[in-house]
């Protein structure tokens, strides 16, 4: 897969949630299902404004789209979307637990697992090819998480869980092609918001008055939610799900920086060694990407 405007799509998404604690530390005091709650239903408001007042054409477009489409593909396209939004809810609330009341980097070891349940779950559900060079690479990720998960074993169950669900969430939406991803994106976040609303009254906290709350709350709506999950869900159109899967590497590599050297969290050698093999294997999943770089440019120059 070249490196083109998919690629860079993936990865200025990974990038932006890398920095994503920047926004979410600051709200540790808050619990994090109201944070969960504000975070659904502001963007869900957000992007509906966006669709009803400027893309009203795209919805008209998306529903004779869906008419045209055979029962068979309406029935997957529904239970894609709605899978889709389920995934997204349970794994918004899992990762915000797990920053605010365990700890940025347990948070970060989700998406060092994340991305081989991903080319696995590709190659399994998708049927998707994977290259001597990857498996190399998914085999030097497995040997970094059996280095990290050394001594934290309930820690790596709890971070599998976060990790599946955001495979899962990328996989079925590789599938769900048929209509305009920023349409889908306000669909799931409509979904999810009706998922939620019923537990707000009984699980949610007394309504915040804080600026601070809500200024960064609206970062991490636009900043941290939508703007990434757009470019993935664009991503996907172009990319397969193991090389998106791979470029999510850069997320925890950010998480743990920041918990190193911003954050002050302790880290161990294993931890160091762990990464470093993280990094080694981003290089060489991508091998025949950088091969086939230099060859263009060689004959270019030609």
């Amino acid at each position: 897969m070249p490196i083109n405007k998919y690629f860079l799509a993936a990865l200025v998404a990974f990038v932006i949630w890398g920095f994503f604690s920047l926004a979410l530390k600051p709200l540790t005091d808050y619990p994090s299902l109201d944070i969960l709650f504000f975070r659904v239903f502001i963007a869900t408001a957000f992007l509906l404004g966006i669709n009803l007042f400027f893309r009203k054409s795209v919805i008209i477009e998306a529903k004779n789209t869906f008419k045209e489409l055979s029962k068979k593909k309406q029935k997957s396209a529904v239970i894609m979307t709605v899978i889709g939004g389920l995934l997204l809810v349970l794994n918004w609330f899992l990762f915000i637990y797990a920053v605010n009341h365990v700890s940025l980097q347990s948070a970060s070891f989700a998406y060092i697992i994340c991305p081989i349940l991903t080319t696995v779950l590709a190659f399994i559900l998708l049927k998707e090819r994977i290259d001597v060079w990857q498996w190399i690479a998914v085999g030097l990720c497995v040997i970094s998480c059996v280095i990290l998960s050394y001594g934290n074993f309930k820690d790596l169950i709890y971070s599998v869980i976060i990790a599946l669900s955001f495979g899962l969430y990328l996989v079925s939406q590789r599938k769900n092609s048929d209509f305009d991803k920023f349409l889908i994106l306000t669909i799931q976040m409509v979904i999810s918001s009706v998922i939620l609303l019923p537990f707000y009254p009984s699980y949610g906290g007394a309504v915040p008055t804080e600026f601070l709350f809500y200024s960064l709350l609206l970062i991490i709506v636009i900043v941290f939610t939508i703007i990434p999950l757009f470019l993935n869900l664009y991503a996907l159109k172009g990319l397969n799900s193991s090389t998106v899967g791979i470029l999510m590497y850069t997320n925890p590599l950010i998480h743990f920086f920041l918990a190193i050297f911003y954050f002050k969290e302790s880290v161990s050698v294993a931890q160091i060694i762990s990464y470093s093999l993280i990094l080694i294997s981003i290089l060489v999943f991508n091998m025949t990407n950088f091969r086939n770089l230099s060859q263009n440019r060689i004959k270019k120059s030609a």
